[in-house]
């Protein structure tokens, strides 16, 4: 299994949540709004491709973007990856189920998000 983390990352705009996925040799990135809960849908925006070191990282951000706090951590896998449509399997210290994520057509940088925990 892959691994994961949620940072909480406190930057010039105000508090968002970065969503890494180890994928390869990077980390597929979305930024939440809020936390995912259960029945409650998030839209998010995917992000640049982030460095594997920020799986394990706390701290202050280069460039006066911030810092950022890991709020969850652990392993996942893919059910589901395609252009439009990701599903994953977490397992994390305060997460634990299956999210879903589906591109918006009108916004391709946007994803619906749904949380369905064990």
């Amino acid at each position: 299994m892959s691994r994961f983390a949620i940072l909480r990352h406190e930057g010039p705009q105000g508090v968002h949540w970065d969503l890494l996925l180890e994928t390869g040799g990077t980390l597929r990135t979305w930024a939440l709004p809020e936390l995912p809960a259960e029945g409650v849908e998030i839209v998010c925006r995917a992000l640049p491709d982030h460095r594997p070191a920020y799986l394990d990282y706390e701290g202050e951000i280069s460039g006066q973007r911030g810092s950022v706090q890991r709020w969850d951590h652990g392993s996942y896998r893919f059910d589901r990856d395609d252009a439009d449509a990701l599903t994953i399997e977490l397992s994390g210290t305060k997460l634990a189920g299956k999210m879903l994520f589906e591109r918006m057509h009108e916004d391709p940088g946007q994803w619906r998000l749904r949380w369905a925990s064990r």
